[in-house]
């Protein structure tokens, strides 16, 4: 029997650890070299050596191995695959499949299918087939999420990527004598751009970014430089009765030349084949890959009925608008499009987000069940629709069920891998509804490739969001270099100050300093409630009640007078001040308050959330398991390390002999989790 070559046996046994990790998003390298008893260092060398690839591109290959297999060999959707190889993010899998097999996961066991040979630097014997099971795996702290208009990017911030396939596409011109038409007008670069939009091997710049170049005198490198992109799509048309001329052409910034260009003269009727000829044409002059799913989704026509499309035209600009006033003015213009064609997926889609908007903050919910009927009628009109499968997660949103519109959403990427407005909300959902600070960072570092500030105010506030999702995972000067930025650039930032003056308490530890910024803010606006409480929760977290209690009571006042239902983690702070004061019917009220909020959370503070409530009851021992059980979660807020032993609730458990082994397990955590993003999105790109 031959001996097996030198280094075999070294990723044999590595191989065996990874499989048996497989469905373990958080086993890296350091695990690993762990469960190997070897040092970081070690493992990186020794890698290195005997596969020629990285330790997280070894562990990486494994698990693209065996996605393939349960592709092939299973029924299994792409989301589940990707979650039960052990990637956190379908889209991101996606991505690394696509790469490492050249074409994307969902090509895979449809007919005519032919894999191509993997495209690896080293091979690993086959050797252990695994059964696999799927498993299911707010305390506030301190700031809550701050959501915002958009989220662009700059070159200082955008993440390392090849310029070579990034494009933007500027609005069209109307050359129509009738201003009116100009809807028409739009229409088509709206189409054009959602086409570009479904191609992955493109990076498409979103349509807020491009708008305020629509009557700009800028030339096409002063634009590119500033959309950070390399090809330019100019447009202009008119509709002229029933006939539409559109001039299209596709410039290489760079040169500032003309690569593609095109004159088209069409019936109104042939208007859908003519964009999609556009986006095709364009995707092949810049050499863009294009899948056959991806083509399928860009030649498929939203209507065969014009009329019902004209109605669909006309809505778009009030609907774009994102205020009540122009979603109000909408919806009549979709309800017309719908009663020409009832089978209109995505007015369907875009009625279902009109309404999901106008409920938004109320406590009151007026129209749950319509959101959830015209999200329906989306998707069994069109499945694979983008805004299809946006309405449904956003009635799982409207409805609290965050979990159920996460795999939405994620669809909703593999369609369209360029929306900004996906990547955005999946951000949101990850800042706040399912607190996970690692996704929250990546995601809001993808949208600011896709988002590029179309004004100050608006890259102020990216900026602004950016530093908010970097200090939560621990970033604290990076947060305040972007937070600074974001000041120096818009002054009259809204919530910049406020951010601010935590960042800084994450650096010094200084909370009268931090309590005196918050109160210069609060004297500009009595009634933001976001500072009042605050203000309160630091006077509390020194256990000045007097003086917590005079902003806790207008604070609790005007929440209860606008019917807002904010911040319920605050409750038991606030009970147990008015307690304090000797309010105890209104602490009764705020403290079943926050015995419901913790029975129906469902995020990873639920532990932590408990263990305040149990050492509020006096239940000690039950409190010091709570934080055992919080000590194992991952990716949640610094503010969490920052605040907790301050909270007068916990400090109850202070001589709990396990107090200080259990706090220090939570602090040790969070950082392993810090270290762990922070070469995750290295290597990704993104920081």
């Amino acid at each position: 029997m031959l001996d097996k070559p030198k280094g075999l046996k070294f990723t044999e046994q590595a191989e065996a650890i990874i499989l048996e990790h497989l469905n373990d998003e958080h086993f890296g390298v350091s695990e690993l070299a762990n469960v190997m008893n070897m040092s970081r260092s070690n493992l990186l060398r020794k890698c290195k050596k005997q596969t020629q690839l990285s330790a997280s591109q070894f562990i990486r290959q494994i698990r693209l191995r065996e996605a393939m297999e349960l592709l092939k060999e299973t029924g299994l959707t792409v989301s589940e695959v990707s979650y039960q190889v052990g990637f956190g993010s379908t889209s991101y899998f996606i991505k690394c499949f696509r790469e490492h097999y050249g074409h994307p996961p969902g090509e895979v066991g449809k007919p005519g299918f032919e894999e191509k040979k993997e495209k690896t630097l080293t091979s690993f014997p086959k050797k252990y087939i695994w059964a696999f099971v799927a498993i299911a795996i707010l305390i506030g702290g301190g700031i809550a999420y701050i959501l915002m208009p958009s989220y662009p990017s700059t070159a200082e911030i955008a993440q390392k990527t090849s310029l070579e396939k990034s494009i933007a596409v500027l609005p069209f011109k109307n050359e129509s004598s009738d201003s009116t038409n100009l809807y028409f007008v739009n229409g088509l670069m709206e189409a054009s751009l959602s086409n570009l939009q479904k191609i992955e091997d493109l990076r498409v710049i979103s349509r807020t970014s491009v708008e305020k170049y629509r009557n700009s005198n800028q030339n096409i490198g002063e634009i590119a430089s500033e959309l950070d992109v390399n090809y330019i799509v100019e447009g202009s048309g008119q509709k002229v009765g029933d006939q539409v001329m559109l001039n299209i052409q596709l410039i290489d910034a760079a040169t500032d030349t003309r690569i593609w260009g095109e004159q088209y003269t069409h019936e109104v009727v042939d208007i859908f084949a003519v964009q999609n000829e556009v986006a095709k044409k364009i995707a092949d002059a810049i050499k863009a890959k294009v899948t056959p799913s991806e083509l399928e989704q860009i030649d498929k026509k939203p209507t065969g009925n014009l009329v019902a499309y004209d109605y669909y035209l006309q809505a778009q600009e009030p609907f774009n608008r994102e205020t009540v006033e122009g979603l109000l003015e909408a919806i009549p213009l979709f309800e017309k499009a719908i009663e020409e064609d009832p089978q209109f997926a995505l007015v369907y889609a875009d009625l279902a987000i009109a309404y999901y908007y106008l409920d938004l903050y109320k406590k009151e919910k007026k129209y749950t069940e319509t959101i959830n009927n015209y999200a329906d009628k989306a998707l069994l009109h069109d499945s694979k629709l983008t805004e299809s499968l946006i309405a449904k997660a956003l009635y799982y949103m409207h409805i609290g069920d965050y979990r159920l519109a996460v795999p939405h959403l994620e669809k909703a990427l593999e369609y369209n891998p360029n929306s900004s407005g996906v990547v955005n909300i999946l951000s949101s959902i990850y800042s706040n509804a399912l607190p996970n600070t690692g996704k929250y960072l990546e995601y809001a570092l993808k949208g600011i490739q896709l988002d590029v500030a179309d004004n100050n105010i608006t890259q102020s506030y990216t900026y602004l969001h950016l530093s908010n999702a970097l200090v939560q995972s621990g970033f604290t000067d990076e947060a305040l270099f972007y937070i600074d930025k974001s000041l120096e650039i818009n002054p009259n930032n809204y919530y910049a100050p406020y951010l601010k003056a935590y960042i800084r308490y994450a650096k010094n530890k200084d909370i009268k300093q931090t309590l005196n910024s918050l109160k210069r803010e609060l004297r500009k606006d009595t009634t933001r409630l976001d500072i009042l409480q605050e203000v309160a929760k630091l006077h509390y977290f020194q256990k000045e009640y007097d003086s917590a209690y005079r902003y806790y009571k207008p604070y609790n006042e005007i929440k209860k007078a606008r019917g807002l239902d904010i911040y319920p983690q605050e409750d038991i702070k606030i009970g147990l001040t008015y307690e304090k004061m000797g309010f105890q019917k209104e602490a009764n009220e705020l403290l079943k308050s926050y015995t419901e909020y913790c029975e129906n959370d469902q995020s990873i503070y639920q532990p932590a959330s408990m263990a305040v409530k149990y050492a509020y009851e006096g239940k000690l021992d039950q409190a010091i398991e709570q934080l055992e059980i919080f000590s194992n979660k991952n990716h949640f807020q610094y503010w969490i390390l920052l605040f907790m032993r301050l909270d007068p609730n916990l400090q109850k458990l202070e001589r709990n002999p396990k107090y200080e082994a259990v706090m220090q397990k939570i602090e040790d955590r969070f950082w392993e989790n810090h270290d762990r993003l922070k070469e995750t999105l290295e290597e990704k790109g993104l920081l």
